[in-house]
């Protein structure tokens, strides 16, 4: 085991806001599950950051890890102890980047036209997770650090990059199609709003 990023030792203060179109979310993650009758085991948040020159922030597994070497964006489960979902997503963007997020404002999906979140199975299939994406903006973009652990390099990358499954000279693809249609949306979602 690689040794813990230094960023990692302390957990800051989050001062976030959150759009209140996200209120639906704006909870504990067992709340949620109750509130929406779902017998979910997890959920999880992700994060779709984007820089100055319109790229989207994306991490590569670590080799020894699940799905290995391939790209994904921040994101991991919301623990008991988080006191919301957003919260837990501000977490695991920290722990996975360094970066700090100021901003949850819009939720995304697969696409026009679908339902948030995305169900799946864990690697051993003893879990039941639901990922709800969030575009989220950050305090800086200017230094990510990873935690080796879980990753093992990162990008910004451009909307052709993540449409041709191909990370600058990565061989390496999107961890799955569906992840894929998530990061396409989010720019979609982006160019949509910059234009209005």
């Amino acid at each position: 085991m690689k040794d813990k990023p230094q960023h990692l030792d302390s957990l800051p203060t989050f001062h976030f806001d959150v759009d209140e179109s996200l209120a639906g979310w704006n909870m504990p993650a067992r709340e949620w599950l109750t509130k929406n009758d779902k017998q979910w085991t997890v959920i999880a948040s992700g994060c779709a950051i984007f820089n100055s020159d319109e790229k989207v922030l994306v991490i590569q597994r670590a080799s020894h890890d699940s799905l290995p070497n391939r790209w994904e964006i921040p994101g991991g489960a919301v623990e008991e102890a988080d006191p919301t979902i957003f919260y837990g997503g501000a977490r695991e963007l920290w722990e996975e980047t360094g970066l700090v997020a100021v901003r949850f404002s819009h939720i995304i999906t697969e696409g026009p036209e679908k339902e948030p979140g995305q169900v799946f199975a864990n690697s051993t299939n003893t879990k039941i997770i639901c990922r709800f994406c969030f575009a989220m903006e950050v305090e800086s973009c200017e230094t990510v650090t990873l935690d080796p652990n879980e990753h093992q390099s990162f990008t910004w990358a451009t909307e052709e990059e993540i449409r041709g499954n191909k990370i600058g000279r990565s061989e390496h693809p999107i961890t799955n199609e569906r992840m894929r249609a998530l990061i396409l949306e989010a720019f979609r979602l982006r160019k949509s709003r910059i234009e209005i």
